[in-house]
């Protein structure tokens, strides 16, 4: 035991030295450089020589008392340690080496040279019980398991090599894992054993710490591939988690539970959501599981279960509504009031759901293009206060489309139905399919098929989408379905819709349309005023009936827009001042020659009524109405020809029609003072223009049988005559399909007279009141009535028109 000595004391913040470590120190800190200073500065010094590259020593080694100072406090105990060495360490920061060699009390405060505090050191007493060596030799082997599990190996001899009990419990001092008031509590044990026994609790502890992270780390790394380092990584740290006690689940998955039980989710789909959420939480993070979950969680919590508007009831200002978007379609927008009114009563009498299942047909609004199908749904949408949200099925050949992707499919996404009501915000949009003929099918399946329970009432409130694998309430959607033509529509679909067939405009219609919606917005697109440019009735009439002769305004709507933008051609470059007034007469300038002059418009000698055998027929397109020429001719008798051709691409039932009526007229030749004895022996032609054109239907029997018989009567067919009429083999003229539909095309083609059949008449009460008294409309029943009114009186001998 040494005396007391004065020492200066180098006070170390928030840290303990025990006797044996060894402690390199910055001098960066004043109250470090000037312990080791003052320490210095009270010895005699030897030569530098002695130590080459250092800094002069003390001839007796130089001491400080390293004080712990905790809080701001001093402890009452601290290690004298010599100055080993003074320098600059690696990265030329100048350092002091010191070894802490014994335990010292802080004693009172002494002079000595430099400006650090010098205090006595007073020596301390250590005592060492009968259970000293043991408990020295069981805290050895405890810390040379600790350094085994870290791979300390190269420290483990010289712990081995350490005897003295005290020193052996000092070795505590090294321990990154005890912390600093460990350290003091070591400090200030003067019981050898004391120290010893708490140093082992402690070091135990952290050894059973480091055993059942060991354990951990086996127990994962079983089965796992070597190269999957980050998945052990997550599963190491799930595991030492679930081991402490503290694994609650992540932020994701805390965040995904709160999310569905803060959501306003129905009881089935709340049910659902959380079994998803309990495979997320069992599911590690690395796993592609997961992300599929997170994505059908979020698809879920984005539907808007119970989110609905409010439906507007007022029948009137849905009509106000409907009369502002659209002109004309007066029928059109009486069955859609119908239909809102039902839907109103029922919401009143408190019939609007019985068992989840909604009133009101599915409306199919069948029309050509350009005639306002797509906008009329807007309309709907806005009259009855909803959301609205278009579906395009046009060239949709995959049944997932409708009814979404199993989510065992990498990519998987709900159907359009379901992305239509997340993208609507509400349970209660107005969905319009819009293209629906032009669904197709192939090996992925049919989307038609899928579509029959979407527009079923009676099954559509338990709508399941592949995807969500939940039920979704659809009843309380209103689905408005367009298309251009029935015939691709499958029978059992078109079953659950309400036709509602759109016939295309009357002129009229189209000059306040053009004058009233066209125009105004196509000034804005131009950038005019909406006085800068004037139409005349006139011009939107000339525009309607000779630039762009269509069922609908699309093309008429193009055909302002490119008068206007000639117009601000020619006032950018000073051809002409605002603002400007567009008449008839004026079109050609800005449009050149008309495209679609009526054929009674043109010289007789140019029409193509003007040689036997052309006559004018009436059909239904997608585009709408639309006038049919038809052709025929008869063989030279020397040609050796004979038999019946058929050209213009024609469907069967079309070509049934041409021999119904060419045997029609072999044997009634002789009642209608006909020459057909001899077409037996010349070949007869009959070819319908357009050839690069499909066509098929019974309704050009008449004008066929017409066509055969002005060529073998030499007589033309009136020019200003269309017909349209389905034959028998025994002369009756049977009803046919579009009767309004071909009456305004014939309107618009400039025809004055129409034949239909019989049994039609009741059509035209469907035909706008202005187009029927422009048109002079007969109805008859016999190919003979179809004669007398469309052949002309004759002019050419037979033989010659033959």
């Amino acid at each position: 035991m040494t005396d007391t000595r004065l020492l200066p004391v180098l006070p170390l913040d928030d840290d303990v030295v025990l006797p044996g470590m060894i402690v390199p120190l910055e001098l960066d800190d004043a109250e470090t450089r000037a312990a080791v200073d003052s320490a210095q500065s009270g010895t005699s010094r030897v030569p530098s020589s002695s130590f080459p590259g250092i800094r002069s020593l003390p001839s007796t080694q130089a001491e400080v008392l390293i004080v712990p100072r905790v809080h701001g406090e001093y402890a009452e105990l601290g290690a004298v340690a010599t100055i080993e060495r003074v320098g600059r360490i690696p990265g030329g920061k100048a350092a002091v080496l010191l070894r802490a060699t014994r335990r010292a009390r802080v004693g009172e405060n002494g002079d000595g040279p430099g400006a650090a505090r010098w205090v006595y050191a007073e020596p301390v007493a250590e005592v060492v019980g009968e259970q000293t060596r043991a408990l020295a030799a069981e805290y050895k082997t405890v810390v040379i398991s600790i350094l085994q599990q870290r791979g300390g190996w190269q420290m483990i001899d010289a712990v081995q090599q350490v005897e003295d009990p005290s020193a052996v419990a000092d070795l505590a001092g090294n321990s990154p894992f005890l912390s600093t008031d460990q350290k003091l509590e070591l400090l200030a044990t003067l019981d050898v054993a004391a120290r010893l026994e708490k140093a082992l609790e402690w070091s135990r502890e952290y050894l059973a710490e480091l055993e059942v992270t060991d354990t951990i780390r086996k127990d994962v790394a079983e089965g796992m591939e070597k190269q999957q380092k980050e998945f052990l990584l997550r599963r190491q740290l799930e595991a030492i988690r679930k081991e402490l006690g503290e694994l609650d689940g992540t932020a994701d998955q805390d965040d995904y539970r709160a999310r569905v039980e803060q959501a306003d989710l129905p009881e089935h789909v709340r049910t659902a959501a959380l079994a998803e959420v309990d495979k997320l939480e069992r599911t590690s993070d690395a796993s592609p599981e997961g992300g599929w979950i997170r994505t059908w969680l979020d698809t879920v919590l984005e539907i808007p279960w119970n989110d609905r508007t409010t439906d507007v009831h007022d029948i009137a200002a849905a009509r106000a509504v409907l009369d502002a978007d659209h002109a004309g379609l007066d029928d059109v927008k009486e069955r859609i009031i119908e239909y809102l009114a039902v839907r109103a009563r029922r919401a009143e009498t408190g019939q609007g759901q019985v068992g989840g299942r909604h009133s009101g047909a599915v409306l199919a609004l069948v029309g050509p293009p350009g005639v306002g199908k797509t906008s009329l749904g807007e309309s709907v949408a806005k009259a009855m206060g909803r959301k609205f949200v278009r579906v395009a099925l046009g060239g949709v050949r995959d049944e997932a489309e409708i009814r979404g992707h199993r989510r065992t499919y990498v990519g998987a996404l709900p159907g359009r139905i379901v992305r239509a009501i997340k993208e609507a915000g509400s349970m209660n949009p107005v969905v319009l399919l819009d293209e629906v003929d032009k669904v197709g099918a192939d090996y992925r399946g049919d989307p038609t098929a899928a579509l029959l329970e979407v527009l079923d009432p009676e099954q559509n409130h338990t709508f399941r989408d592949h995807y969500l694998e939940v039920e979704l309430d659809l009843s309380d959607v209103v689905f408005l379905a367009t298309a251009n033509a029935l015939e691709t529509i499958p029978g059992p679909l078109l079953d659950r819709m309400e036709l509602v067939t759109l016939d295309g405009y009357t002129e009229h219609e189209k000059v306040v349309i053009g004058r009233d919606h066209l125009l105004p917005r196509e000034l804005e697109r131009a950038g005019l005023g909406r006085d800068d440019v004037r139409f005349t009735d006139a011009a939107l009439s000339r525009i309607a009936a000779e630039y762009t002769r269509e069922a609908g305004v699309r093309n008429a709507n193009r055909t302002i827009a490119k008068v206007l933008r000639k117009i601000a051609t020619r006032v950018a470059l000073d051809e002409a001042t605002l603002p400007v007034t567009v008449d008839a007469a004026d079109l050609e300038g800005y449009l050149g020659r008309p495209r679609h002059l009526p054929e009674s418009a043109l010289p007789a000698s140019t029409q193509r009524t003007a040689t036997p055998g052309v006559a004018t027929g009436l059909a239904v397109t997608g585009a709408g109405g639309d006038v049919l020429y038809i052709e025929a001719s008869l063989a030279d008798p020397e040609s050796g020809s004979s038999g019946l051709t058929v050209t213009g691409q024609l469907g069967d039932v079309m070509k049934e029609s041409v021999q119904i009526a060419l045997s029609y007229l072999r044997s009634r030749g002789a009642e209608l003072e006909l020459p057909v004895g001899d077409l037996k022996d010349r070949g007869v032609h009959v070819h319908v223009p357009a050839g690069a054109v499909p066509k098929d239907g019974p309704s050009a029997g008449i004008t066929m049988t017409t066509a055969l018989a002005s060529l073998l009567s030499g007589r033309v067919v009136r020019s200003d005559v269309a017909m349209t009429g389905e034959v028998s083999l025994t002369g009756r003229v049977l009803p046919i399909g579009g009767v309004k539909q071909k009456l305004l095309a014939a309107h618009r083609a400039g025809i004055k007279t129409v034949i239909i059949p019989q049994r039609n008449e009741p059509d035209l009460d469907d035909v706008p009141a202005d187009v029927l008294a422009q048109l002079d409309v007969h109805p008859v029943s016999n190919v003979r009535e179809v004669l007398d009114l469309a052949l002309a009186p004759a002019t050419t001998p037979v033989a010659q028109a033959a």
